[in-house]
């Protein structure tokens, strides 16, 4: 017999835009998986200005979406859906967050959880005393941590912030959007993100270096945010925004991609971005930077290529075989499909979610 289906309710950042912001995607596979096992999902988002006029899904297909202007508006119309759901997650960055997890961690009678699709920036924020949306005090009172990042750091959670259970939960892929696809292949490097200025001396060495020292080579930046005054290389074509229904044209038009990370998630590790699964589902061979726990994901030289200097890049994109490039790419989408799909994930959170269900019936 099945177990029975579960009520959810997630506050997170933003499910209807995907504008400047990473969330949206991750939120949209795991409710479209969450309801496509069976379960009740409700995900509730802050009315702001900045999404409302940059919405790309206003109405997911799967599980219900309500938009609330305040905090006033949230606890008076969704009190009940709170209070009586079997589990309830808060995500990063949510509007006045340490309020809304107060609210929620004292009036749920399921299961409580805090997804954290940004933990190295959250912690230093914490010990900076700069996070709004999470408080030290509140991490213990959350029965989950649900983490984009693994490794130690899941121990950090429990041992120096007193979290009951710390789980990763990755960000991931959906291969009904992400797929090999035959296209003209535009650019020999590409790079898709939102300005970071600790991620742009990466992007200067790793891919704007190498236009610079290859003027027949051709790269591409998509991303919004990049200050006015930045000077770009001639072969270097520059997109503000790609909204989710062109990442996948963007991928399949590149004969390499460029993956970089934020420090505070290099400084951490085991912090996969979304772009990184989303890259290897279109099999667009991978150039990355480095960090701890990514030959955990992926196997080095066999299924991604992890550059330390500009020489590496050039000598990639311009001298590896043909045969070599596509077998490249072609093996970490076999290893994405196996392990890292928002149907794992969702699988996932439902596992850790009885987990704590268990715990309280017995």
């Amino acid at each position: 017999m099945s177990p029975p289906a579960l009520r959810i309710v997630i506050l997170g950042l933003s499910i209807t835009s995907s504008w400047g912001n990473g969330h949206a995607t991750t939120y949209r596979g795991l409710v479209r998986e969450l309801a496509g096992r069976g379960h009740d999902v409700l995900f509730l988002e802050r009315d702001v200005e900045w999404y409302a006029s940059n919405r790309d899904m206003p109405r997911p297909r799967q599980g219900r979406v309500a938009l609330y202007r305040d905090l006033a508006e949230l606890k008076r119309r969704f009190a009940g859906a709170v209070s009586e759901a079997d589990l309830v997650i808060v995500g990063s960055y949510v509007p006045e967050g340490v309020e809304v997890g107060e609210w929620v961690t004292r009036i749920a009678r399921g299961v409580t959880a805090f997804y954290d699709i940004d933990t190295p920036v959250t912690l230093a924020k914490l010990e900076r005393g700069e996070a709004d949306y999470l408080s030290k005090q509140l991490i213990p009172r959350y029965q989950m941590y649900l983490s984009f990042t693994g490794g130690p750091t899941l121990e950090r959670l429990e041992q120096d912030y007193g979290s009951p259970m710390a789980r990763p939960l990755y960000c991931s892929v959906d291969p009904e959007l992400y797929y090999p696809e035959a296209a003209r292949l535009r650019w020999d490097l590409g790079y898709m993100g939102t300005y970071s200025a600790d991620r742009q001396p990466g992007l200067e060495r790793l891919l704007l270096e190498p236009a610079r020292a290859w003027s027949d080579g051709r790269f591409a930046v998509a991303g919004p945010q990049y200050p006015k005054g930045l000077r770009w290389p001639r072969n270097v074509r520059r997109i503000q925004h790609l909204p989710p229904a062109r990442h996948r044209g963007f991928y399949n038009a590149q004969r390499f991609t460029l993956n970089l990370t934020r420090a505070d998630m290099v400084a951490a590790g085991f912090s996969p971005s979304v772009r990184l699964f989303e890259a290897a589902a279109c099999a667009t061979p991978i150039v990355s930077d480095y960090w701890d726990g990514l030959s955990t994901l992926f196997e080095p030289d066999e299924e991604i290529l992890i550059a330390r200097s500009p020489g590496n890049v050039l000598e990639w994109i311009r001298d590896l075989p043909e045969g070599e490039r596509v077998a490249i790419g072609q093996r970490a989408r076999v290893r994405v499909l196996s392990e890292h799909t928002a149907v794992h994930r969702a699988a996932e959170l439902e596992g850790y979610a009885r987990e704590v269900l268990s715990r309280q019936l017995s």
